[in-house]
């Protein structure tokens, strides 16, 4: 008996050693985690910026919203897609749709390896994208303030930018923890084999329960009830680790990539109006 338990756990032992050398040499967190893409994606009259940066160039992807008409806009947004998203797809949604009562020019990027955007797809190469390309658009437009956006993965780049760079407000929809999801929901199907190397390889600058507490403007946090990729428990550390004054907003009944339901439109609305005011305080709140 104890014979067979040795060759067991020598077993394991072994599997878990030539697991841990795989992702050493593979990088298993990137290939686990991020799904770039490359393909062509109908911008719908978005206009591409390139960002230089290191060797190459980061994808930038711009529109200005309805409200700004002949005029300047006021203010900026600066997005963070998802995973499964690219800054084509985004930047003519927050346009057309959730930034359409503020005059603002909305800049999605592109994270390197996604999209046209040059270098290799590695969760270590997000955050300094981040917040290079927060820096370029305030160079190009020191005068206009700068409100943040994020959806699911983009929220870890959210709390890093936030922490370093100041801004108006955030608005994050279902951010995750990323080493405890994977670590605590992925980990029984692998016996852990897999996920303790792919926790240990994301970079703390990824993890928003690290970044989180160092960012202290307003947030507006969007949350799904009913999240199966990011399940509510999850979303609450990010929510308990924030640092600023933070207004949470659930949405009963949708999924993580689920569009919002008409209360919740109308709630964060309400929130954008108030820190718009704030920030402008002559102007009246969009219609």
């Amino acid at each position: 008996m104890r014979s067979w338990l040795k060759r067991r756990w020598k077993r394991l032992l072994t599997g878990f050693v030539c697991v841990e050398i795989f992702v050493s040499v593979y990088g298993c967190a990137n290939t686990f985690i991020l799904h770039p893409s490359t393909h062509h994606i109908d911008p719908h009259g978005a206009v591409v910026n390139k960002i230089p940066y290191g060797d190459g160039a980061l994808e930038v992807w711009t529109a200005r919203s309805p409200a700004c008409g002949d005029g300047e806009p006021k203010a900026s947004v600066l997005e963070f897609t998802g995973n499964g998203t690219r800054a084509e797809e985004i930047a003519k949604w927050l346009m057309d749709y959730r930034w359409k009562h503020w005059p603002v020019e909305i800049w999605v990027l592109n994270y390197p390896g996604y999209g046209g955007s040059s270098g290799s797809a590695k969760l270590s190469a997000i955050p300094p994208a981040a917040l290079a390309t927060y820096d370029a658009l305030k160079a190009a437009h020191p005068e206009r303030p700068i409100f943040l956006e994020s959806n699911s993965l983009g929220g870890a780049s959210v709390t890093y930018v936030a922490g370093r760079r100041p801004a108006v407000a955030a608005i994050l929809t279902n951010p995750p923890p990323l080493r405890r999801l994977i670590f605590q929901r992925h980990g029984w199907w692998n016996l852990w084999l897999l996920a303790t190397p792919v926790t240990l390889q994301i970079p703390r600058d990824m993890n928003t329960p690290d970044t989180a507490p160092l960012a202290t403007i307003p947030a507006c946090f969007l949350l799904s009830d009913e999240d199966a990729i990011v399940p509510p428990y999850y979303h609450d550390i990010v929510v308990n680790a924030y640092g600023g004054p933070k207004h949470v907003i659930h949405i009963p009944g949708v999924g993580h990539n689920s569009p919002l339901t008409e209360e919740s439109e109308a709630e964060l609305k309400i929130w954008i109006d108030e820190q718009w005011a704030k920030t402008f305080p002559t102007t009246q709140p969009a219609k």
